[in-house]
């Protein structure tokens, strides 16, 4: 019996420390600077405005950060961050976009793609919620998507979307 609680044991550290692993390499993976552009909605049912945009993404074996700025008609300049733990594939941090505060970011990650239910500081777009998407794109792409709900018609509607390629 005592063999079969230390066996039991054995695997289930293994494959707590090859789900560390899995997550650590995802992380390094999306490490480095990254450069691109997209479109961010200006408000439900306005228009987009094209942007460029600079990043840095910093991994540690359990977290990472990103801090970028984009730039819109090359004279506005908006600067965002965010500090991300990983907890096996759950992962949970905070944004902070274009009010300055800091809005609370929950989910999990399924293949190249960490999928958030962000918490807005202040209501955005009709209110404080909205999904966020951060897809590693092969080996040298990074997608980050931000999708919330029209308050009339209920639909999804992309309201930030940033393709980024690695320097």
């Amino acid at each position: 019996m005592r063999v079969l609680s230390a066996l039991a044991l054995a695997c289930a550290m293994s494959v707590s420390s090859a789900a560390s692993a899995a997550e650590q390499d995802f992380l390094k993976s999306i490490e480095g600077q990254w450069s691109g552009g997209g479109k961010v909605l200006t408000s439900i049912g306005g228009s987009n405005v094209n942007v460029t945009c600079n990043m840095q993404s910093d991994a540690q074996a359990s977290s990472f950060s990103m801090n970028g700025t984009c730039r819109a008609l090359a004279v506005v300049s908006r600067s965002f961050n965010a500090n991300i733990k990983a907890s096996g594939n759950a992962y949970s941090g905070n944004y902070v976009g274009v009010s300055g505060k800091p809005s609370k970011l929950v989910g999990s990650r399924s293949g190249d793609t960490i999928a958030l239910d962000v918490t807005w500081a202040v209501a955005e777009y009709g209110d404080r919620d909205a999904k966020m998407t951060i897809q590693k794109v092969g080996d040298d792409g990074l997608r980050i998507r931000t999708v919330d709900q029209d308050p009339k018609s209920g639909k999804s509607v992309v309201t930030t979307q940033l393709d980024l390629k690695r320097k």
